[in-house]
């Protein structure tokens, strides 16, 4: 069974003649594993279709199936618990708490998931030690670069060990060696069963995924 089944989901903004359709019926299976590019230009639905398999946005009409339970008209704390325990978000401004320590920071998708204080510094602290970070966590985010910081994101996104791991642009305020660093950790998860799905626009890295998900004014074009 696909880890991720989309059947005709779609996303509409508004209604009539001011309709905006983002994202234009969609079918998608996704396996287990798997390494995604969803690549298109701006404005082509490529963020839409990242909000729907994040739960961050509720589709206008389909069904989406995540690990085969169908969580496409949840309610809005229903599919908060879920995005919590089952999904694993990456952004490009990497949405850190500036005044938290970054072990605090790894922390706390597993304190709105329940964790014992101890078992989450403990996974914090494990994962932080994995991106390379294992000495800096009493450090505050400002105190990084930002390739530190991508790090830091990366770790907080694994910390309830989802099912799918999603990157929003991950390397876009990177430079390029940066950025090489941290698809290599993309590799490394992927290389562990872990399925990874990131958004760019940088047709570069095609050559890096195992699929690519093209998307040109709401409709997938290519995959």
């Amino acid at each position: 069974m696909s880890l991720i089944q989309l059947q005709g989901i779609s996303r509409v903004y508004g209604s009539g003649e001011n309709a905006v359709h983002a994202l234009r019926p969609t079918r998608l299976s996704i396996e287990e594993g798997t390494f995604v590019a969803i690549y298109g230009a701006s404005g082509s639905g490529k963020s839409t279709l990242l909000n729907m398999l994040g739960l961050l946005d509720e589709p206008t009409s389909g069904d989406y199936l995540l690990e085969g339970r169908n969580v496409a008209k949840l309610s809005d704390a229903e599919r908060s618990d879920i995005r919590c325990r089952k999904v694993g978000i990456i952004f490009q401004s990497f949405n850190l708490f500036p005044h938290f320590s970054i072990l605090e920071n790894v922390c706390m998708p597993m304190r709105f998931a329940g964790a014992e204080r101890h078992e989450m510094k403990a996974r914090a602290a494990q994962l932080l030690d994995r991106v390379g970070l294992g000495s800096r966590l009493a450090d505050s985010p400002s105190k990084l670069s930002g390739g530190q910081c991508q790090r830091v994101a990366i770790a907080r996104a694994l910390a309830n060990d989802p099912a799918v791991l999603l990157g929003d642009e991950p390397t876009g305020n990177l430079d390029e060696k940066t950025g090489d660093e941290i698809l290599g950790i993309f590799h490394e998860l992927v290389a562990e069963g872990r399925t990874v799905i990131m958004v760019t626009h940088n047709a570069e890295y095609e050559k890096e995924v195992q699929r690519v998900i093209e998307l040109h004014d709401g409709t997938v074009v290519r995959q």
